[in-house]
């Protein structure tokens, strides 16, 4: 189901050249980088996958503590690791990606931080728009400085 936007908050258009082994460049010019295929090691050059895994990284990050603040907790120091992967299906396509959110935040247990990475979920324009499409897994992990004890 397509949900239409009731009013746009912000708009940008990147134009890319020449596919994996081209470029792609913002209007206003702040992005501005050169690509080549995951799997060739070309010095100075990026991804679609390492692309998108930035920006779903820092949207959810963003969701997680516009969630963390209706419950007066404060999620500025979480940190988001965004796995994707690119691989081949069993549709006509033949390709498909596969995304994983690992959570931390300082203080925090992943037993307690789990009912707000789905909160964060489902506010995060990312997750919902790869909603029914990706397969997309959601795990919090205990911070490391976080003691037993508390």
């Amino acid at each position: 189901m397509t949900v239409p936007l009731t009013r746009s908050l912000y708009r940008t258009t990147a134009h890319a050249a020449g596919g994996r082994t081209g470029s792609v460049r913002t209007d206003d010019g702040r992005l501005d980088v050169r690509l080549a295929p995951p799997r060739k090691k070309v010095p100075g050059t990026t991804n679609p996958e390492q692309l998108f895994a930035a920006g779903f990284a820092a949207c959810f990050t963003s969701a997680l503590a516009e969630v963390a603040a209706e419950f007066g907790a404060d999620a500025s120091p979480a940190r988001v690791a965004c796995e994707v992967q690119l691989g081949t299906t069993d549709t006509p396509a033949g390709y498909g990606l596969a995304v994983a959110l690992t959570v931390s935040l300082p203080g925090w247990r992943a037993a307690d931080l789990q009912p707000l990475l789905h909160r964060a979920d489902e506010v995060c324009p990312y997750s919902q728009a790869v909603r029914g499409n990706v397969p997309l897994t959601l795990l919090a992990v205990d911070d490391p400085a976080t003691d037993d004890r508390a």
